[in-house]
């Protein structure tokens, strides 16, 4: 390239795109129901981004230098951009059009599903808490550019005076990030395709510099893992042979690599080696390189993208300042995009003001963004201000009461192995067979039932004092008895009891724990149009008082079968939650349990027999290097036994996990200790059974048979099938039936039926076996 544009002094690696009443969550699930039609959502998503253009500008972002990206998106960036080169599942080749192109409908079908034709499997996005589309890639996929979408939508930015950034997946992380097609042969890689897909990326950038593009971000965070299955000399020889190649295209914007979630060890060098302008470098979670010397564009990611506390100015500055040490070159960035934030602090009046200063979501974080740029042309002297409110801010929080409590640290420091371990599994086993007495492959769910229109009409109204505490309860009373009774006409063997008074897994607990916060509009994404609202663990944490005891035991008394009591547990109450960063989180997670382990020896003491504390975030918060592995599994399995050591034998402790590789973590699964684990193995077809087969995992197993991430129906058939895989690997005594998840986000009529195909193919098997 000849006289390529300026890097922008400033920029962030993208921005919330679900709008700040979660505009895109409403259109697209209208268009989901068939009340508003794809050009009415094309034009909300075209509207959601001019609003983000504008507010990015006011925020200290340039019009015209390229600093503001332009990562919008309907559902996922991984589809987006398997979608953009033709990698469509073969099972969906129906979709596509004569031009081969896919049209907005096509592209839900393959997130969601349709018919006997499963969705593209999802699965956790590297160490955080959203969820991407797993796409399918083999020999016969045909690669080819088949969407412009992310051309039209830089055309639509420059029609209205701006230039934009355009921000995809990159192709080395593309293809990592990629499964086998179910017809692939044996030794087959998704990497092996990488010669042709460069060209369709080729293409792209070309049609990108047509309409005006001068920079084009190209995300890479499989760079900075190790725990993705392709031996790492054959991930860096790609990223030479990938940015070598598209550095070499003759039209093309300049090149920004992105790399964020971690350290790019010794893909730094390789990439520094290729025609690429800019490289990314994440400075919150990864360190600062050394051994270098370029003059390219290096982009210090030290405004944390990942978590929303306010940042400590004079050490970002400082890393600046280092990296200056190895290029002359040197720009201010996020550390990952910001679509992992909420928008805005201001739009929370229900946070204490003490708190709020301590916090940057979004919006305060591209000021903040904005105010180091501006260190970084006209000196520290330029920003002093900003640097000391900054400093005075840390320190206050610092200092402030509930962040340190006396006897919580007491408590946590008397701690003895003997609070993390139970009795012997035999032992238990026997206990709880005789407690018990379940049927062969006994059934059940993982704890949500549908939340319907009414159940969160009757929590608003509570919430807004409409109603009373006691009408209230009542309402809750009532549904909780609509569950039972539907779960016994169903016959499943050990109920819940729905959790209607929860209006999510995690904030549930969050409202009832000191050193938490709660927000009113802190929406995230987790995956498609699923949002969430991370609570905010500021404090040391404890219980004051019994949080799900009164549900439990008046679940209990409507019936005379089992009824579990469901927590959620340490390690997944603090990957779904903002986690205070000044401590390690060992001390956190170990503080979480601690207050679990009061609310089970509750659960036990009030008759409950068997309790679920779920963890489907322990394979989340793995880290990406493997030197780091074995701290995290020590104290994430430590603080669930920690939780549930203190119980009977007779009480049977069962746990869900889901979203997750579950290989990685077999052996910590096993560590755990649970009677009964749950996990998510419906929509990839039970393939994890091998995993659990390989590892002699000995105790109580329930892989998923329904896919609740979908709204499909499994017939008889498809349970009865993944019944059997199980049943072909796994000692029959072991396996449980059951969903994959909670059943939260489907409606009821789907519910029922997909639970009563369950049912039938769990009697069928039974018959089978002559029980």
């Amino acid at each position: 390239m000849t006289n390529p544009a300026a890097f922008p002094t400033g920029t962030i690696l993208g921005y919330p795109r679900i709008g700040r009443r979660r505009e895109l969550k409403k259109a697209v699930e209208s268009f989901w129901a068939g009340t508003t039609t794809a050009e009415e959502l094309e034009a909300t998503a075209a509207e959601l981004r001019r609003i983000t253009r504008e507010k990015l500008l006011s925020l200290g972002l340039g019009r015209t230098d390229s600093s503001i990206p332009e990562s919008f998106s309907f559902y996922d960036q991984v589809l987006d951009a398997a979608v953009a080169v033709g990698a469509i599942p073969t099972r969906f080749e129906r979709l596509i059009k004569s031009d081969g192109t896919i049209d907005l409908g096509g592209y839900f079908t393959i997130a969601r599903g349709e018919g006997a034709d499963t969705p593209a499997e999802m699965t956790k996005w590297f160490d955080s808490n959203y969820h991407y589309l797993v796409p399918e890639i083999g020999p016969e996929t045909k690669l080819h550019l088949a969407s412009d979408r992310l051309v039209r939508e830089v055309a639509e930015a420059t029609a209205s005076g701006f230039r934009t950034r355009p921000v995809i997946v990159g192709p080395v992380t593309l293809l990592l990030l990629s499964k086998p097609s179910a017809g692939a042969p044996e030794g087959y890689q998704p990497l092996d395709r990488l010669g042709d897909l460069l060209p369709v990326y080729a293409e792209l950038l070309a049609a990108l510099t047509a309409v005006g593009s001068e920079w084009v971000q190209l995300d890479e965070p499989a760079l900075v893992s190790e725990s993705i299955d392709v031996p790492r000399e054959a991930v860096l020889a790609a990223t030479k042979r990938a940015y070598d190649g598209l550095g070499a295209a003759a039209i093309r914007p300049s090149i920004f690599v992105a790399a964020p979630y971690g350290s790019l060890d010794d893909a730094l060098p390789v990439l520094v080696g290729t025609p690429v302008e800019a490289i990314g470098i994440d400075l919150v979670k990864g360190d600062l390189p050394s051994g270098i010397s370029t003059d390219k564009v290096l982009v210090g990611g030290v405004i944390d993208g990942h978590n929303i506390w306010r940042g400590d100015l004079e050490a970002a500055l400082a890393s600046l300042d280092s990296l200056r040490g190895l290029s002359p070159n040197v720009a201010v960035s996020t550390s990952t995009s910001l679509f992992h934030t909420p928008h805005d602090v201001n739009d929370e009046p229900l946070l204490a003001e003490q708190l709020t200063s301590w916090l940057a979501f979004a919006d305060q974080k591209v000021g903040q963004v904005a105010t180091l740029a501006k260190a970084l042309v006209e000196g520290k002297g330029a920003i002093q201000a900003e640097l000391d409110a900054a400093s005075a801010a840390l320190k206050d929080r610092h200092q402030a009461a509930g962040v340190r409590d006396g006897a919580v640290r007491t408590r946590a420091a008397g701690l003895t192995d003997a609070d993390f371990s139970r009795g012997e599994y035999a032992a238990r086993l026997a206990a709880q067979d005789a407690a018990l007495g379940l049927p062969f492959l006994p059934t059940t769910t993982i704890g949500s039932f549908p939340q319907t229109g009414d159940i969160r009409k009757r929590r608003a109204a509570f919430v807004s004092g409409a109603i009373s505490e006691e009408t209230y309860k009542q309402a809750m009373r009532d549904e909780i008895t609509r569950v039972v009774q539907l779960q016994e006409k169903i016959g499943l063997d050990v109920l819940v009891h729905g959790e209607p008074e929860r209006n999510d897994m995690v904030q549930y607990f969050a409202e009832h724990l000191d050193g938490f916060a709660v927000t009113q509009n802190g929406w995230v994404q987790s995956y498609g149009s699923r949002c969430t609202r991370p609570s905010i663990l500021w404090g040391d944490v404890s219980r004051p008082a019994p949080i799900t005891v009164e549900w439990s035991t008046f679940t209990q008394s409507l019936t005379g079968k089992p009824v579990k009591g469901m927590l959620t547990g340490p390690v997944t109450i603090l990957a779904w939650s903002f986690v205070r960063d000044d401590q390690p989180l060992r001390d956190t997670a170990n503080q979480v349990a601690l207050a679990l382990r009061d609310e089970i020896g509750d659960l036990e003491s009030a008759g409950i027999g068997i309790i679920q504390v779920d963890e489907p975030a322990l394979r989340e918060l793995l880290p990406l290097k493997k030197r780091d592995h074995d701290d995290y599994l020590d104290w994430s399995v430590g603080s669930f036994r920690l939780a549930t050591a203190g119980v009977a034998d007779r009480t049977q402790i069962h746990t869900h996990l889901c979203y997750s590789e579950f290989g990685v973590v077999i052996d910590a699964i096993n560590r755990l200790d649970a009677d009964v684990t749950s996990i998510e193995a419906a929509r990839s077809k039970m393939e994890v059974v091998p995993d659990i087969k390989s590892s002699g995992f000995g105790r109580g197993i329930g892989p998923g048979v329904y896919d609740i991430h979908s709204p499909r129906v499994p017939s008889v058939d498809e349970v009865s099938e993944l019944i059997e895989i199980a049943i072909g690997s796994i000692p029959e005594r072991q396996i449980w039936v059951n969903p994959d998840c909670g059943l939260k986000t489907r409606g009821y009529d789907e519910t029922v039926e997909s639970l009563t195909n369950i049912l039938a193919a769990t009697r069928a098997a039974r018959a089978k076996a002559g029980v």
